[in-house]
């Protein structure tokens, strides 16, 4: 059975009323003024009619605590060192209060989250159905190498004269285009044979970029050559050749091509 919450007027419990009396009398809860609090909660208690019995007991053991609380100081002190009859009710009341302020700031929270829902992260397996496992490290060497070639190249047809115009972009689909003709010629070719003739750095990336791009959609497919060690980069080479089983109507081909 559901629990039900019962209210005395506008106060959910004794402590609420108490923080109303205290704000309204603007007191400290650190020093209550405990026959004047007191006085104005008994008041509030006589007055409260047709009170359910159960909440009621709630304010009627707040109220015999108040006058506990009430007739201790009265009392003269024992010795200095005497806890403050009140410090136990300070303390539930500053906690109470706390409570209170942190429910109005997490209302609307709740309103605006509440309903929401976190969907978990899709595991995406690596497909090696098509693409043999390479090394990073070699095609990082064969690259370098090939870049460190280029270079050289590069300075020694290298000009005293500032070029007025910038050098134009190099087609990343044009590459596409020349390298797919040395496939069909060739049937099979390293990555080396496919890039070492770029005539400049730009030429040389856009057929990096090219080559990435073919094995990306399938149009090409990498492989493992186990060759002449002098004229790998680590005894064997990355090569590539055309994938007899390209669709290029495929869906899936056409999806991967626009990634």
């Amino acid at each position: 059975m559901e629990a039900l919450t019962y209210k005395l007027d506008m106060f959910e419990g004794p402590l609420d009323l108490l923080l109303t009396l205290i704000d309204k009398n603007k007191v400290s809860i650190s020093d209550i003024p405990i026959s004047l609090i007191c006085d104005q909660y008994m008041e509030y208690i006589a007055e409260a009619k047709g009170l359910d019995m159960e909440v009621a007991a709630e304010f009627i053991v707040m109220a015999s605590e108040l006058m506990y609380i009430k007739s201790k100081m009265l009392l003269p002190k024992i010795s200095e060192d005497e806890e403050d009859p009140r410090a136990a009710l300070a303390d539930a009341l500053l906690r109470y209060k706390q409570a209170k302020e942190a429910a109005g700031k997490m209302a609307p929270l709740y309103a605006l989250y509440s309903g929401r829902m976190i969907k978990d992260t899709d595991e995406i397996s690596v497909d090696k159905t098509e693409v043999a496992d390479q090394d990073i490290e070699r095609l990082f060497a064969a690259m370098k190498h090939i870049i460190m070639q280029n270079t050289v190249m590069e300075r020694a047809e290298k000009t005293h004269f500032t070029p007025l115009i910038q050098k134009p972009i190099v087609s990343v689909e044009l590459k596409i285009i020349e390298m797919l003709e040395v496939l069909e010629t060739k049937k099979v070719a390293s990555l080396r044979e496919l890039l070492q003739d770029a005539p400049s750095r730009a030429d040389l990336i856009a057929s990096f970029m090219g080559v990435l791009e073919l094995i990306k959609v399938r149009r090409v497919l990498l492989c493992e050559d186990n060759g002449d060690e002098e004229n790998s980069v680590h005894g064997s080479e990355a090569m590539l050749r055309l994938n007899p089983n390209f669709d290029p109507s495929s869906e899936e081909n056409v999806e991967k091509a626009g990634d």
